[in-house]
């Protein structure tokens, strides 16, 4: 029997990313992995949804407004998370030029501000039986707030560029600026004083609550990513019609819809 050598597993791993980014293979690839998704995402969401809400049991403080922690904690996490892969997604389209880099840039913005957005609101839920008020200047609200900022930054300026290739640098160049913010967010209860609670659960370490809590709240997490990545390449999958729309294969798939 034979194995891999390294350098043959490297050149599977070149050839393979070099596949996927090609927008035809990206668009046949995906295609066929959506259905997959959306079922995954749905389920797990779904299982996570009842999970949380029928049968977690009641915080020993916070009672029944802990149930609010299902929704805001995976939505700030996959909002830093889609940050975090939109800027190495602008490293790559400046360093390589990789169009598809460029569009998974650009389609991510609006999913990552929206989820961005639904973290901020449900906070804001959250800290109202909790703090006693919907919003403070606390350190980590204030910079999930400039989170949203440089989401819609990006969403602003891409659209006031109409050359497509300078919108893309100029995008890109925002989205690697704006990754200082990433370590401020996830570290500003440690560095300052702050009414957020610290961190629930890392990796690595022993989770701060029951099973019965935090294995619910994966599960939720879980389904977020789903989600987001479901979104993102539906999206993707839209923009590259739009882009190659004059290409053959494009013009021979509308031809054979």
């Amino acid at each position: 029997m034979r194995f891999f050598s390294l350098p043959d597993y490297q050149l599977i791993m070149l050839n393979w990313f070099h596949r996927l980014g090609a927008p035809r293979s990206f668009y046949e690839i995906s295609g066929r992995l959506l259905p997959v998704l959306w079922v995954l995402s749905g389920l797990s969401i779904l299982t996570g949804v009842i999970w949380s809400l029928g049968f977690v049991p009641e915080d020993y403080q916070q009672g029944n407004s802990v149930r609010i922690m299902y929704i805001h904690v995976p939505a700030a996490i996959v909002a830093q998370s889609g940050y975090a892969m939109m800027a190495v997604a602008g490293a790559v389209f400046l360093i390589w030029r990789i169009k598809i880099a460029d569009v998974a840039l650009q389609c991510a913005a609006p999913i990552g501000a929206s989820i961005t957005f639904l973290a901020l609101v449900t906070g804001a839920i959250w800290g109202k039986p909790t703090w006693g008020t919907w919003w403070v200047w606390d350190a980590r609200l204030t910079s999930t707030l400039v989170l949203l900022f440089l989401y819609l930054g990006i969403i602003a300026l891409r659209s006031a560029m109409e050359n497509r290739e300078s919108a893309g640098r100029a995008t890109a160049m925002l989205a690697l600026v704006g990754v200082v913010n990433l370590p401020i967010i996830k570290y500003s209860v440690d560095w300052w004083f702050t009414l957020h609670q610290p961190s629930s659960f890392s990796l690595g370490e022993k989770p701060a609550m029951p099973a019965e809590m935090w294995i619910p709240l994966l599960v939720m997490v879980l389904g977020y990513y789903l989600f987001f990545f479901t979104l993102w390449a539906t999206r993707m999958r839209v923009e590259i019609l739009n882009r190659e729309f004059r290409t053959d294969w494009v013009q021979r798939l509308v031809v054979g819809s």
